[in-house]
């Protein structure tokens, strides 16, 4: 799909701006050992268990060996002292999840919800292919969730990046109405991508959060590497009373008016309670969670909060 005419990067993103952010994200990190203030850093949140060990060979004990590596049951057996030896993967696959509904298409500040988390998704893509690991990746966009399966190369960054600014592109106020993938949907396909020591990330605003997703999060946290960046218009938890709202689950539409004092409140609960929500599972379940706003470009946000720069602010 061809960019808008409008060409504004805070309203939609272009796959050349998405490539620019990948020598300037240097220094950002998924891997197990972060900086000091980092938000993934051991102190904050669930440490990241890193690449896991791929099982080599059975051997002779040798005078030096860990004594924890000793095979009981084949010294048993044997009579003579065997140990296993196990080598560190050489790569490790990650699933960068990138919600790019309607629901992304807002902004109050300077950068659409969609704009910030296609950058955030797109600076995580870049370390993870220079960090060696393999790079897959499920879109979710207006009708359709595009799925790439994880590959160590560079041309898997570029189709994950074509398909987050395809996207994005898509989006608009004019957009007609059309059946969207669901949250649950995608948390459902990325469960079945995502067996086992991934690093999944998820890139979204969580609409349409539901009892129906913890299931779908514990059991991707539970074997995998889960962040979760949440990505909000802090303004819109506050909202004024008098607007005129259309919101809509992706298959059908309401008009809601916030001068009615009562819509006005579950409006403000709904949107408070969501943000609760993901915070209890987040503690619950130790997963990592990124909070990312529309006040500033991804970027500047993601080198702050990974302990890179300004984080004495």
């Amino acid at each position: 799909m061809e960019a808008h005419d409008t060409q504004d990067l805070r309203v939609h993103t272009t796959a050349d701006q998405l490539r620019r952010l990948g020598p300037l994200s240097r220094g950002i990190s998924l891997l197990p050992r972060q900086p000091a203030r980092s938000i993934l850093n051991g102190r904050h949140a669930s440490r990241l268990r890193g690449r896991g060990l791929n099982f080599e060979e059975l051997r002779d004990y040798l005078p030096g060996d860990d004594i924890r590596t000793i095979d009981w049951k084949v010294t048993a057996r044997t009579g003579s002292p065997h140990v296993r030896v196990y080598t560190e993967e050489r790569d490790r696959p990650a699933l960068v999840i990138v919600d790019q509904r309607m629901t992304m298409f807002f902004g109050s500040v300077e950068y659409m919800k969609s704009v910030v988390a296609a950058e955030a998704a797109a600076i995580v893509a870049h370390r993870i292919l220079a960090q060696g690991d393999r790079l897959g990746g499920l879109v979710l966009a207006p009708g359709r969730i595009a799925e790439h399966r994880p590959e160590r190369r560079p041309r898997a960054l570029d189709r994950l990046l074509n398909s987050i600014a395809s996207a994005n592109q898509m989006l608009s106020a004019d957009l007609e109405d059309t059946a969207e993938p669901s949250l649950n949907t995608v948390l459902k396909q990325a469960t079945q991508v995502a067996k086992t020591n991934f690093v999944v990330t998820v890139f979204s605003d969580f609409a349409g959060l539901d009892d129906t997703s913890e299931p779908l999060l514990r059991r991707l946290a539970q074997s995998n590497d889960l962040i979760l960046f949440n990505v909000s218009d802090r303004s819109a938890q506050t909202l004024p009373p008098g607007l005129r709202l259309s919101i809509s689950d992706g298959t059908s539409q309401a008009e809601l008016d916030t001068s009615d004092p009562q819509v006005h409140a579950r409006v403000q609960t709904a949107l408070r309670d969501r943000l609760e929500t993901l915070r209890h599972w987040s503690r619950r379940y130790g997963i990592p969670m990124v909070e990312l706003g529309t006040d500033r470009a991804a970027l500047a946000q993601m080198q702050v909060l990974f302990g890179l720069r300004g984080a004495g602010r």
